[in-house]
Protein backbone atom coordinates (compact mmCIF):
# COMPACT_ATOMS: atom_id res chain seq x y z
CA UNK A 1 0.00 0.00 0.00
CA UNK A 2 3.01 2.17 0.68
CA UNK A 3 4.47 1.77 -2.75
CA UNK A 4 1.20 2.24 -4.84
CA UNK A 5 0.79 5.39 -2.62
CA UNK A 6 4.49 6.78 -3.47
CA UNK A 7 3.77 6.03 -7.01
CA UNK A 8 0.83 7.99 -7.13
CA UNK A 9 2.21 11.05 -5.55
CA UNK A 10 5.13 10.91 -8.27
CA UNK A 11 2.52 11.41 -10.89
CA UNK A 12 1.75 14.51 -9.76
CA UNK A 13 4.96 15.66 -11.04
CA UNK A 14 6.03 13.23 -13.32
CA UNK A 15 7.40 14.45 -16.51
CA UNK A 16 5.01 11.77 -19.06
CA UNK A 17 6.44 11.09 -22.23
CA UNK A 18 3.75 10.97 -25.63
CA UNK A 19 3.36 7.99 -27.17
CA UNK A 20 0.15 8.36 -28.75
CA UNK A 21 -1.70 12.29 -29.56
CA UNK A 22 -5.03 13.05 -31.03
CA UNK A 23 -5.16 16.12 -33.04
CA UNK A 24 -9.36 17.28 -34.03
CA UNK A 25 -9.45 20.99 -34.56
CA UNK A 26 -11.46 23.62 -35.95
CA UNK A 27 -8.60 26.14 -35.95
CA UNK A 28 -5.51 24.51 -38.05
CA UNK A 29 -3.39 26.96 -38.24
CA UNK A 30 0.08 25.76 -37.32
CA UNK A 31 -1.32 22.42 -36.74
CA UNK A 32 1.06 20.89 -39.09
CA UNK A 33 4.20 22.36 -37.41
CA UNK A 34 3.56 20.79 -34.21
CA UNK A 35 2.31 17.68 -35.91
CA UNK A 36 5.09 17.06 -37.64
CA UNK A 37 7.07 17.11 -34.38
CA UNK A 38 5.01 14.07 -33.35
CA UNK A 39 5.81 12.23 -36.27
CA UNK A 40 9.17 13.19 -35.69
CA UNK A 41 9.53 11.58 -32.41
CA UNK A 42 7.76 8.30 -33.27
CA UNK A 43 4.38 9.67 -31.59
CA UNK A 44 1.14 8.33 -33.08
CA UNK A 45 -1.22 10.26 -34.18
CA UNK A 46 -5.12 10.04 -34.43
CA UNK A 47 -7.34 12.12 -36.04
CA UNK A 48 -10.21 12.40 -36.93
CA UNK A 49 -12.49 13.52 -40.47
CA UNK A 50 -11.45 17.04 -41.80
CA UNK A 51 -7.90 17.54 -39.85
CA UNK A 52 -6.76 13.92 -40.79
CA UNK A 53 -7.23 14.40 -44.60
CA UNK A 54 -5.65 18.11 -44.05
CA UNK A 55 -2.59 16.60 -42.04
CA UNK A 56 -2.94 14.06 -45.03
CA UNK A 57 -2.21 16.61 -47.15
CA UNK A 58 0.78 17.78 -45.64
CA UNK A 59 2.46 14.13 -45.87
CA UNK A 60 2.03 13.70 -42.17
CA UNK A 61 1.16 10.00 -41.50
CA UNK A 62 -2.19 9.72 -39.06
CA UNK A 63 -4.38 6.95 -38.16
CA UNK A 64 -8.30 7.83 -38.06
CA UNK A 65 -10.32 7.39 -35.13
CA UNK A 66 -12.96 5.32 -36.51
CA UNK A 67 -10.06 2.75 -37.07
CA UNK A 68 -8.75 2.63 -33.69
CA UNK A 69 -12.63 2.39 -32.37
CA UNK A 70 -13.66 0.11 -34.93
CA UNK A 71 -16.70 1.96 -35.35
CA UNK A 72 -17.45 4.57 -37.86
CA UNK A 73 -18.29 8.00 -37.76
CA UNK A 74 -22.44 8.05 -37.57
CA UNK A 75 -25.15 10.88 -37.96
CA UNK A 76 -22.86 13.35 -40.02
CA UNK A 77 -20.43 13.47 -38.08
CA UNK A 78 -22.23 14.05 -34.37
CA UNK A 79 -20.93 10.68 -33.10
CA UNK A 80 -17.34 9.94 -33.69
CA UNK A 81 -14.72 10.63 -30.64
CA UNK A 82 -17.99 9.51 -28.12
CA UNK A 83 -16.35 6.41 -27.66
CA UNK A 84 -14.72 4.08 -24.85
CA UNK A 85 -11.57 3.12 -26.30
CA UNK A 86 -11.03 7.19 -26.92
CA UNK A 87 -12.63 8.38 -23.51
CA UNK A 88 -11.17 5.33 -21.44
CA UNK A 89 -7.49 5.53 -23.39
CA UNK A 90 -7.70 9.40 -21.75
CA UNK A 91 -9.16 8.87 -18.35
CA UNK A 92 -7.66 6.31 -16.83
CA UNK A 93 -5.04 6.64 -14.43
CA UNK A 94 -1.63 5.20 -15.34
CA UNK A 95 -0.82 4.32 -11.14
CA UNK A 96 -3.75 2.19 -10.65
CA UNK A 97 -3.58 -1.14 -10.83
CA UNK A 98 -8.00 -1.64 -11.38
CA UNK A 99 -7.68 0.55 -14.01
CA UNK A 100 -4.77 -0.61 -15.89
CA UNK A 101 -6.66 -4.22 -15.56
CA UNK A 102 -9.69 -2.79 -17.31
CA UNK A 103 -7.95 -1.12 -20.16
CA UNK A 104 -5.68 -3.95 -21.08
CA UNK A 105 -8.80 -6.65 -20.45
CA UNK A 106 -10.43 -3.90 -23.33
CA UNK A 107 -7.89 -3.28 -25.37
CA UNK A 108 -7.82 0.20 -25.16
CA UNK A 109 -4.46 2.35 -26.06
CA UNK A 110 -3.41 5.04 -24.04
CA UNK A 111 -3.95 8.85 -24.93
CA UNK A 112 -1.56 11.53 -23.69
CA UNK A 113 -1.80 14.37 -25.55
CA UNK A 114 -5.03 15.88 -27.13
CA UNK A 115 -4.45 18.87 -29.24
CA UNK A 116 -8.07 20.20 -29.64
CA UNK A 117 -10.06 23.28 -30.76
CA UNK A 118 -14.11 23.65 -31.01
CA UNK A 119 -16.61 24.42 -33.27
CA UNK A 120 -16.86 28.42 -33.84
CA UNK A 121 -20.11 29.02 -32.02
CA UNK A 122 -19.29 32.68 -31.32
CA UNK A 123 -18.07 33.18 -34.74
CA UNK A 124 -21.61 31.44 -36.46
CA UNK A 125 -23.84 33.63 -33.84
CA UNK A 126 -22.36 36.80 -35.44
CA UNK A 127 -22.96 35.74 -39.19
CA UNK A 128 -26.78 33.98 -38.98
CA UNK A 129 -29.54 33.37 -36.92
CA UNK A 130 -30.66 30.33 -38.99
CA UNK A 131 -30.88 27.81 -35.91
CA UNK A 132 -29.88 24.55 -37.69
CA UNK A 133 -26.57 26.74 -39.07
CA UNK A 134 -25.54 27.54 -35.18
CA UNK A 135 -27.14 24.27 -33.08
CA UNK A 136 -24.52 22.46 -35.65
CA UNK A 137 -22.05 24.10 -34.54
CA UNK A 138 -22.49 23.66 -31.02
CA UNK A 139 -19.60 21.57 -30.35
CA UNK A 140 -19.98 18.04 -27.84
CA UNK A 141 -17.35 15.24 -28.79
CA UNK A 142 -14.45 18.10 -28.37
CA UNK A 143 -15.73 19.49 -25.17
CA UNK A 144 -15.91 15.81 -23.58
CA UNK A 145 -12.55 15.00 -24.54
CA UNK A 146 -10.96 18.41 -23.05
CA UNK A 147 -12.73 17.85 -19.85
CA UNK A 148 -11.45 14.81 -19.81
CA UNK A 149 -7.61 15.42 -20.70
CA UNK A 150 -7.79 18.45 -18.24
CA UNK A 151 -9.14 16.43 -15.18
CA UNK A 152 -7.03 13.38 -16.02
CA UNK A 153 -3.70 16.22 -16.16
CA UNK A 154 -1.80 14.04 -13.81
CA UNK A 155 -1.13 11.97 -16.37
CA UNK A 156 -2.61 13.83 -19.92
CA UNK A 157 -1.80 16.78 -21.87
CA UNK A 158 -4.47 18.85 -23.42
CA UNK A 159 -3.73 21.57 -25.90
CA UNK A 160 -6.66 24.52 -26.85
CA UNK A 161 -4.95 27.19 -28.18
CA UNK A 162 -2.35 27.37 -30.87
CA UNK A 163 -0.43 29.47 -29.22
CA UNK A 164 0.82 27.22 -26.94
CA UNK A 165 2.25 24.93 -29.42
CA UNK A 166 5.87 26.31 -29.16
CA UNK A 167 5.76 25.64 -25.65
CA UNK A 168 5.00 21.48 -26.29
CA UNK A 169 6.74 21.27 -29.21
CA UNK A 170 10.18 22.60 -27.61
CA UNK A 171 9.61 19.99 -24.46
CA UNK A 172 8.80 17.23 -26.93
CA UNK A 173 11.81 17.57 -28.97
CA UNK A 174 14.06 18.18 -25.26
CA UNK A 175 13.27 14.57 -24.11
CA UNK A 176 9.91 13.64 -25.61
CA UNK A 177 7.77 14.77 -22.14
CA UNK A 178 5.76 17.36 -20.87
CA UNK A 179 6.51 18.98 -17.33
CA UNK A 180 3.74 18.76 -14.92
CA UNK A 181 3.40 22.29 -14.22
CA UNK A 182 2.81 22.60 -18.12
CA UNK A 183 0.49 20.02 -18.15
CA UNK A 184 -1.72 21.78 -14.86
CA UNK A 185 -1.14 24.80 -16.68
CA UNK A 186 -3.04 23.84 -19.78
CA UNK A 187 -5.62 22.04 -17.84
CA UNK A 188 -6.68 24.97 -16.20
CA UNK A 189 -6.86 27.02 -19.50
CA UNK A 190 -9.03 24.25 -21.35
CA UNK A 191 -11.41 24.34 -18.43
CA UNK A 192 -11.84 28.18 -18.68
CA UNK A 193 -12.38 28.01 -22.45
CA UNK A 194 -15.00 24.87 -22.14
CA UNK A 195 -16.62 27.10 -19.22
CA UNK A 196 -16.41 30.15 -21.67
CA UNK A 197 -18.37 28.21 -24.70
CA UNK A 198 -21.09 26.88 -22.62
CA UNK A 199 -21.85 30.46 -21.61
CA UNK A 200 -22.00 31.23 -24.84
CA UNK A 201 -24.30 29.02 -25.76
CA UNK A 202 -26.15 29.28 -22.82
CA UNK A 203 -26.63 33.32 -23.36
CA UNK A 204 -27.70 32.64 -26.95
CA UNK A 205 -30.78 29.54 -25.93
CA UNK A 206 -31.16 32.41 -23.04
CA UNK A 207 -31.78 34.91 -25.41
CA UNK A 208 -34.29 32.61 -27.30
CA UNK A 209 -36.63 31.58 -24.46
CA UNK A 210 -40.03 32.20 -23.47
CA UNK A 211 -38.79 34.75 -21.07
CA UNK A 212 -38.48 37.87 -22.94
CA UNK A 213 -36.42 40.05 -20.34
CA UNK A 214 -33.08 40.81 -21.19
CA UNK A 215 -32.11 39.86 -17.85
CA UNK A 216 -30.92 35.97 -17.70
CA UNK A 217 -31.21 34.41 -14.21
CA UNK A 218 -28.07 33.12 -14.15
CA UNK A 219 -25.66 35.74 -15.99
CA UNK A 220 -22.34 34.50 -17.05
CA UNK A 221 -19.26 37.16 -17.60
CA UNK A 222 -15.97 36.17 -19.34
CA UNK A 223 -12.94 38.29 -18.88
CA UNK A 224 -9.97 38.10 -20.42
CA UNK A 225 -7.04 40.09 -18.47
CA UNK A 226 -5.63 42.58 -20.92
CA UNK A 227 -2.56 43.83 -18.28
CA UNK A 228 -2.14 45.12 -14.94
CA UNK A 229 -1.94 48.36 -13.65
CA UNK A 230 0.96 50.05 -10.89
CA UNK A 231 -2.07 50.57 -9.01
CA UNK A 232 -5.70 51.53 -9.03
CA UNK A 233 -7.72 54.61 -8.13
CA UNK A 234 -4.87 55.40 -5.41
CA UNK A 235 -1.51 53.88 -4.55
CA UNK A 236 -2.29 51.27 -2.31
CA UNK A 237 -5.07 49.64 -4.29
CA UNK A 238 -3.70 47.27 -6.92
CA UNK A 239 -6.15 46.69 -10.70
CA UNK A 240 -6.23 45.12 -13.81
CA UNK A 241 -8.17 45.58 -16.63
CA UNK A 242 -9.95 42.59 -18.09
CA UNK A 243 -12.02 42.39 -21.42
CA UNK A 244 -15.44 41.33 -22.30
CA UNK A 245 -16.85 39.28 -24.91
CA UNK A 246 -18.14 42.96 -26.37
CA UNK A 247 -17.20 43.69 -29.84
CA UNK A 248 -18.20 47.25 -29.25
CA UNK A 249 -15.07 49.41 -30.07
CA UNK A 250 -13.71 51.64 -27.65
CA UNK A 251 -10.95 52.31 -25.04
CA UNK A 252 -10.88 48.55 -24.28
CA UNK A 253 -10.32 47.61 -27.63
CA UNK A 254 -8.30 50.49 -28.72
CA UNK A 255 -4.58 50.32 -30.44
CA UNK A 256 -1.86 52.57 -28.13
CA UNK A 257 0.63 54.37 -30.52
CA UNK A 258 2.50 55.62 -27.87
CA UNK A 259 2.87 56.63 -24.24
CA UNK A 260 3.19 54.86 -20.97
CA UNK A 261 1.43 51.77 -19.83
CA UNK A 262 -2.87 53.46 -19.19
CA UNK A 263 -3.59 53.74 -15.29
CA UNK A 264 -6.87 52.58 -13.80
CA UNK A 265 -7.93 56.86 -13.87
CA UNK A 266 -6.48 57.21 -17.31
CA UNK A 267 -8.99 53.96 -18.25
CA UNK A 268 -11.92 55.47 -16.31
CA UNK A 269 -11.34 58.75 -18.02
CA UNK A 270 -10.57 57.67 -21.63
CA UNK A 271 -14.08 55.28 -21.44
CA UNK A 272 -16.19 58.74 -20.29
CA UNK A 273 -14.13 60.98 -23.10
CA UNK A 274 -15.08 58.15 -25.82
CA UNK A 275 -18.53 57.50 -24.85
CA UNK A 276 -19.57 61.55 -24.77
CA UNK A 277 -17.36 61.97 -28.46
CA UNK A 278 -19.14 59.33 -30.51
CA UNK A 279 -22.20 61.55 -29.67
CA UNK A 280 -21.54 63.85 -32.09
CA UNK A 281 -21.59 64.15 -36.24
CA UNK A 282 -20.16 67.14 -36.75
CA UNK A 283 -16.11 67.41 -36.13
CA UNK A 284 -15.89 67.55 -32.12
CA UNK A 285 -13.44 67.58 -29.02
CA UNK A 286 -14.29 66.61 -25.58
CA UNK A 287 -11.50 67.17 -22.91
CA UNK A 288 -12.42 65.76 -19.51
CA UNK A 289 -11.18 65.61 -16.11
CA UNK A 290 -12.49 62.80 -13.56
CA UNK A 291 -14.77 61.61 -15.47
CA UNK A 292 -16.57 64.70 -16.28
CA UNK A 293 -16.78 67.08 -19.17
CA UNK A 294 -14.72 70.35 -18.50
CA UNK A 295 -14.32 71.33 -22.34
CA UNK A 296 -17.12 70.20 -25.28
CA UNK A 297 -17.60 72.11 -28.48
CA UNK A 298 -18.28 71.26 -32.24
CA UNK A 299 -17.41 72.81 -35.37
CA UNK A 300 -17.25 72.26 -38.87
CA UNK A 301 -13.41 73.10 -38.22
CA UNK A 302 -11.80 70.50 -35.78
CA UNK A 303 -9.14 73.04 -34.33
CA UNK A 304 -11.77 75.72 -34.11
CA UNK A 305 -13.75 73.05 -31.46
CA UNK A 306 -10.34 72.80 -29.99
CA UNK A 307 -9.96 76.37 -29.09
CA UNK A 308 -13.53 76.51 -28.13
CA UNK A 309 -13.47 73.34 -25.83
CA UNK A 310 -10.11 74.04 -24.11
CA UNK A 311 -11.68 78.41 -23.58
CA UNK A 312 -14.79 76.69 -21.37
CA UNK A 313 -12.15 75.31 -18.38
CA UNK A 314 -8.61 75.78 -19.38
CA UNK A 315 -7.23 75.35 -15.80
CA UNK A 316 -9.55 71.89 -15.19
CA UNK A 317 -8.06 70.60 -18.77
CA UNK A 318 -4.62 70.97 -17.43
CA UNK A 319 -4.01 66.91 -17.10
CA UNK A 320 -6.97 66.19 -18.63
CA UNK A 321 -7.77 63.77 -21.27
CA UNK A 322 -9.11 64.48 -25.04
CA UNK A 323 -11.34 62.96 -27.05
CA UNK A 324 -11.76 63.84 -30.84
CA UNK A 325 -14.31 62.25 -33.57
CA UNK A 326 -12.00 62.87 -36.58
CA UNK A 327 -8.68 62.45 -37.26
CA UNK A 328 -5.64 63.82 -35.31
CA UNK A 329 -3.93 66.09 -37.72
CA UNK A 330 -0.64 67.96 -37.88
CA UNK A 331 -2.16 71.13 -36.73
CA UNK A 332 -4.39 70.24 -34.05
CA UNK A 333 -1.57 68.15 -32.83
CA UNK A 334 0.59 71.24 -32.37
CA UNK A 335 -1.86 73.34 -30.56
CA UNK A 336 -2.28 70.25 -28.19
CA UNK A 337 1.19 69.86 -27.76
CA UNK A 338 1.34 73.37 -25.82
CA UNK A 339 -1.04 71.84 -22.94
CA UNK A 340 -0.18 68.65 -20.70
CA UNK A 341 -2.23 66.22 -21.39
CA UNK A 342 -2.66 62.42 -20.34
CA UNK A 343 -4.20 60.85 -23.30
CA UNK A 344 -5.22 61.65 -26.49
CA UNK A 345 -8.16 59.24 -28.43
CA UNK A 346 -9.09 59.83 -31.90
CA UNK A 347 -10.26 57.30 -34.72
CA UNK A 348 -7.00 57.63 -36.39
CA UNK A 349 -3.67 59.20 -36.06
CA UNK A 350 -1.59 60.31 -39.44
CA UNK A 351 2.30 60.11 -39.16
CA UNK A 352 3.00 63.91 -38.72
CA UNK A 353 0.67 64.44 -35.62
CA UNK A 354 2.55 61.72 -34.38
CA UNK A 355 5.86 62.83 -34.98
CA UNK A 356 4.93 65.77 -32.95
CA UNK A 357 4.59 63.91 -29.62
CA UNK A 358 7.38 62.11 -30.46
CA UNK A 359 9.51 64.08 -27.36
CA UNK A 360 6.52 63.67 -25.20
CA UNK A 361 6.81 60.26 -24.94
CA UNK A 362 4.48 59.81 -21.63
CA UNK A 363 1.34 61.16 -23.57
CA UNK A 364 -0.61 58.02 -24.60
CA UNK A 365 -2.30 58.27 -28.10
CA UNK A 366 -5.16 55.70 -28.13
CA UNK A 367 -6.75 54.71 -31.63
CA UNK A 368 -10.14 53.36 -31.72
CA UNK A 369 -11.25 53.23 -35.53
CA UNK A 370 -14.77 54.24 -36.32
CA UNK A 371 -16.78 55.18 -33.46
CA UNK A 372 -19.63 53.60 -32.80
CA UNK A 373 -23.47 54.54 -32.82
CA UNK A 374 -24.57 56.44 -29.41
CA UNK A 375 -27.59 54.13 -30.14
CA UNK A 376 -25.76 50.94 -29.76
CA UNK A 377 -27.85 48.66 -27.45
CA UNK A 378 -26.02 46.23 -24.38
CA UNK A 379 -25.60 46.16 -20.86
CA UNK A 380 -23.56 47.86 -18.45
CA UNK A 381 -22.04 46.39 -15.15
CA UNK A 382 -21.21 47.92 -11.63
CA UNK A 383 -19.66 46.28 -9.06
CA UNK A 384 -21.37 46.57 -5.39
CA UNK A 385 -20.40 44.47 -1.73
CA UNK A 386 -21.46 41.37 -2.47
CA UNK A 387 -22.94 41.69 -6.06
CA UNK A 388 -23.14 43.50 -9.83
CA UNK A 389 -25.51 45.89 -10.80
CA UNK A 390 -27.07 45.43 -14.29
CA UNK A 391 -28.39 48.19 -16.85
CA UNK A 392 -29.01 48.59 -20.58
CA UNK A 393 -26.96 51.05 -22.29
CA UNK A 394 -28.08 54.83 -21.99
CA UNK A 395 -28.70 54.68 -25.63
CA UNK A 396 -31.44 57.34 -25.98
CA UNK A 397 -30.75 59.85 -28.33
CA UNK A 398 -32.97 63.11 -28.74
CA UNK A 399 -33.84 64.32 -31.87
CA UNK A 400 -36.27 67.27 -32.98
CA UNK A 401 -39.38 65.38 -33.26
CA UNK A 402 -39.56 64.17 -29.66
CA UNK A 403 -39.01 67.31 -27.71
CA UNK A 404 -42.28 69.51 -26.17
CA UNK A 405 -42.20 73.39 -26.28
CA UNK A 406 -43.86 74.09 -22.79
CA UNK A 407 -43.18 77.99 -23.09
CA UNK A 408 -45.23 80.69 -24.24
CA UNK A 409 -42.28 81.49 -26.55
CA UNK A 410 -40.67 79.30 -28.83
CA UNK A 411 -37.16 78.85 -29.12
CA UNK A 412 -35.22 79.72 -31.95
CA UNK A 413 -33.50 77.64 -34.76
CA UNK A 414 -30.23 78.48 -33.14
CA UNK A 415 -31.08 77.79 -29.92
CA UNK A 416 -32.75 74.40 -30.51
CA UNK A 417 -28.83 73.71 -32.19
CA UNK A 418 -27.40 74.97 -28.87
CA UNK A 419 -29.76 72.72 -26.57
CA UNK A 420 -29.52 69.56 -28.47
CA UNK A 421 -25.97 70.03 -28.12
CA UNK A 422 -26.14 70.97 -24.58
CA UNK A 423 -28.36 68.01 -23.82
CA UNK A 424 -25.42 65.73 -25.33
CA UNK A 425 -23.04 67.03 -23.34
CA UNK A 426 -25.62 66.70 -20.10
CA UNK A 427 -26.09 63.22 -20.56
CA UNK A 428 -22.35 62.30 -19.96
CA UNK A 429 -21.69 64.80 -16.72
CA UNK A 430 -21.83 62.97 -13.05
CA UNK A 431 -25.71 63.95 -11.60
CA UNK A 432 -26.47 66.40 -10.85
CA UNK A 433 -25.87 67.74 -14.12
CA UNK A 434 -26.00 71.39 -15.53
CA UNK A 435 -24.34 72.72 -18.62
CA UNK A 436 -24.29 75.89 -20.27
CA UNK A 437 -23.87 76.35 -23.98
CA UNK A 438 -23.34 78.95 -26.79
CA UNK A 439 -22.72 78.41 -30.44
CA UNK A 440 -21.98 74.52 -30.02
CA UNK A 441 -19.43 75.03 -27.17
CA UNK A 442 -19.95 74.98 -23.38
CA UNK A 443 -19.17 77.51 -21.01
CA UNK A 444 -19.98 76.68 -18.30
CA UNK A 445 -20.71 72.84 -16.27
CA UNK A 446 -21.31 72.79 -13.50
CA UNK A 447 -21.24 68.69 -12.45
CA UNK A 448 -21.55 66.02 -9.62
CA UNK A 449 -23.53 68.42 -6.68
CA UNK A 450 -25.78 67.23 -4.24
CA UNK A 451 -28.14 69.24 -5.57
CA UNK A 452 -29.09 71.25 -8.71
CA UNK A 453 -29.08 74.83 -7.44
CA UNK A 454 -25.22 73.77 -6.50
CA UNK A 455 -24.50 72.86 -10.11
CA UNK A 456 -26.17 75.75 -11.57
CA UNK A 457 -23.98 78.10 -9.23
CA UNK A 458 -20.61 76.64 -10.52
CA UNK A 459 -21.39 76.29 -13.90
CA UNK A 460 -22.11 80.10 -13.88
CA UNK A 461 -18.89 80.94 -11.88
CA UNK A 462 -17.43 78.26 -14.63
CA UNK A 463 -18.31 80.73 -17.40
CA UNK A 464 -17.19 83.99 -15.45
CA UNK A 465 -14.10 82.56 -14.66
CA UNK A 466 -13.68 81.33 -18.38
CA UNK A 467 -14.64 85.39 -19.32
CA UNK A 468 -11.83 86.71 -17.46
CA UNK A 469 -9.25 84.83 -18.76
CA UNK A 470 -10.51 85.44 -22.00
CA UNK A 471 -10.59 89.11 -21.48
CA UNK A 472 -14.09 89.28 -22.34
CA UNK A 473 -16.14 92.29 -21.30
CA UNK A 474 -19.61 89.64 -20.89
CA UNK A 475 -19.70 86.18 -19.08
CA UNK A 476 -19.64 83.64 -21.58
CA UNK A 477 -23.10 82.69 -20.29
CA UNK A 478 -24.70 85.39 -21.29
CA UNK A 479 -27.14 84.90 -23.90
CA UNK A 480 -26.23 81.30 -23.97
CA UNK A 481 -28.86 77.62 -23.26
CA UNK A 482 -28.96 75.42 -20.00
CA UNK A 483 -29.27 72.25 -20.32
CA UNK A 484 -29.97 69.84 -16.64
CA UNK A 485 -30.03 65.93 -16.51
CA UNK A 486 -33.09 66.04 -14.76
CA UNK A 487 -36.21 68.41 -13.98
CA UNK A 488 -35.68 71.45 -11.63
CA UNK A 489 -37.05 70.47 -8.41
CA UNK A 490 -37.81 74.20 -7.68
CA UNK A 491 -37.81 77.75 -9.71
CA UNK A 492 -35.05 78.37 -7.86
CA UNK A 493 -32.40 76.89 -10.60
CA UNK A 494 -33.70 78.27 -13.32
CA UNK A 495 -34.22 81.88 -11.99
CA UNK A 496 -30.76 81.44 -10.94
CA UNK A 497 -29.52 80.32 -14.93
CA UNK A 498 -31.37 83.48 -16.16
CA UNK A 499 -29.80 85.51 -13.67
CA UNK A 500 -26.40 84.73 -15.86
CA UNK A 501 -28.48 85.29 -19.12
CA UNK A 502 -29.57 82.43 -20.38
CA UNK A 503 -32.05 82.45 -22.95
CA UNK A 504 -33.53 78.78 -23.41
CA UNK A 505 -33.88 76.13 -21.53
CA UNK A 506 -33.76 71.97 -21.89
CA UNK A 507 -34.72 69.79 -19.31
CA UNK A 508 -36.59 66.36 -18.95
CA UNK A 509 -39.75 67.69 -16.96
CA UNK A 510 -41.94 65.72 -14.70
CA UNK A 511 -41.50 67.58 -11.35
CA UNK A 512 -44.75 68.11 -9.51
CA UNK A 513 -43.78 72.00 -9.47
CA UNK A 514 -43.29 72.04 -13.38
CA UNK A 515 -45.71 74.97 -13.60
CA UNK A 516 -43.96 76.58 -11.01
CA UNK A 517 -40.64 76.39 -13.47
CA UNK A 518 -42.65 77.08 -16.79
CA UNK A 519 -44.14 80.34 -15.00
CA UNK A 520 -40.65 81.26 -14.07
CA UNK A 521 -39.31 80.98 -17.41
CA UNK A 522 -42.53 82.91 -19.26
CA UNK A 523 -42.14 85.95 -16.77
CA UNK A 524 -38.35 85.78 -18.16
CA UNK A 525 -38.74 85.20 -21.51
CA UNK A 526 -37.10 82.38 -21.81
CA UNK A 527 -37.94 79.33 -24.03
CA UNK A 528 -37.77 75.90 -22.56
CA UNK A 529 -38.17 72.58 -23.58
CA UNK A 530 -39.20 69.66 -21.91
CA UNK A 531 -37.70 66.08 -23.25
CA UNK A 532 -39.45 63.61 -20.98
CA UNK A 533 -35.96 61.45 -21.02
CA UNK A 534 -33.75 61.77 -18.09
CA UNK A 535 -30.15 61.27 -17.69
CA UNK A 536 -28.48 60.63 -14.78
CA UNK A 537 -25.16 59.30 -14.44
CA UNK A 538 -23.30 58.10 -11.19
Amino acid sequence: MNNINKNKENFFTKDIKIKRALISVTDKSDIEKIAKVLAENKIEILSTGGTAKYLEENSISVKEVSDQTKFPEILDGRVKTLNPKIHGGILFRRDDPSHLEQIQKHNIDEIDLLIINLYKFRETIQKTSKNRNIIENIDIGGPAMIRAGAKNHEFVTVVTDPNDYPEIISQIENNGKIRYSLRKYLAAKAFKLTHEYDSAISSWLGNTSINSSIFPENLSINLNKSFEMRYGENPHQKAALYKTSDKRKGITNGKKLQGKELSYNNVNDADAAFELICEFKKPAVAIIKHANPCGVAENDDLNSAWEKALQTDPVSAFGGIVSINRELTKDLALKMKSLFLEVIIAPSVDNEALEIFADKPNVRILTTGSLPSPEDKGLLFKSISGGILVQSRDHKVLDNNNIKIVTKRNPTKKEIDDLMFAWKVAKHTKSNAIVYAKNLQTVGIGAGQMSRIDSTSIANEKAKKASKLAKLKTSLAYKSVVASDAFFPFADGLIAAAKAGVTAVIQPGGSIRDKEVITAADERNIAMIFTSVRHFRH
